[in-house]
């Protein structure tokens, strides 16, 4: 009875500091919490207003169109505007669920073209209307696909300029989504968007981008300089 009484003593004593660490780390939380927040608050620049991190505006976001397939070999295609280059051979696209997320993880493969003034409706509905909804949306809009020889994905023919991409890396995100980064294994351009250069001229292209400012598309326009050369006059100084 003895032994027993000082286990249950020593218990006793084991469950108030148990008790009492737990109850110092609940306020510790507490009072850390506001601090968290603080943090999580930005400060305000004098002379501008000040619109946190919601809302951000991030310029320009190119109007990407990713085709796919499903399962079944039915094309489908999207478009997305978080979508950036990431190497001389490699794009970045961050995408929550969608069905061309999961069928870039079935395929491992996507192609990627870019919204013009001409297919600025199509491209807007494939932004507007989910595969999964709509399997034949890409019928509907009146466009046709063609199989690429180089990844299994389709190539959009009404999209003069694509880039055929294989699957290098898929990051998921917890939601359903991914960060995804694909490898450019080909580019084709149709001769009509072509320079006298044999280069993808832009102005024959008219591609669009999405302004997140003011929810519109604008389209890309007349040169205003040269790279690597209109910073010459200041560095001649």
């Amino acid at each position: 009875m003895i032994v027993f009484g000082e286990m249950v003593c020593r218990w006793s004593q084991m469950s108030a500091v148990m008790l009492l660490l737990t109850f110092m780390a609940c306020s510790q939380e507490k009072n850390a919490a506001p601090a968290t927040n603080q943090q999580a608050r930005a400060e305000q620049v004098a002379g501008r207003k000040n619109f946190g991190s919601r809302g951000m505006v991030f310029t320009p976001l190119p109007a990407v169109m990713i085709a796919t397939y499903d399962a079944n070999q039915n094309p489908d295609v999207m478009m997305a505007a978080w979508a950036v280059q990431s190497d001389y051979n490699k794009v970045v696209l961050n995408l929550s669920s969608h069905k061309t997320t999961d069928n870039i993880r079935l395929k491992q493969a996507f192609t990627i073209s870019f919204a013009t003034v001409k297919t600025l409706n199509e491209s807007d509905y494939f932004g507007l209307v989910s595969g999964n909804d709509v399997p034949d949306k890409v019928a509907r809009a009146g466009f046709t696909a063609t199989p690429s020889p180089n990844v299994d994905a389709p190539i959009i023919d009404q999209y003069p300029l694509t880039l055929e991409c294989r699957l290098y890396s898929f990051t998921e995100t917890g939601d359903g989504g991914a960060t995804i980064v694909g490898e450019v294994v080909n580019m084709s351009a149709d001769e009509s968007i072509l320079g006298e250069n044999g280069r993808v001229d832009l102005e024959k292209l008219q591609p669009v981008v999405y302004d997140s400012s003011a929810y519109i598309y604008r389209m890309v326009t007349d040169s205003v300089g040269q790279a690597w050369g209109s910073g010459r006059i200041i560095q001649q100084r």
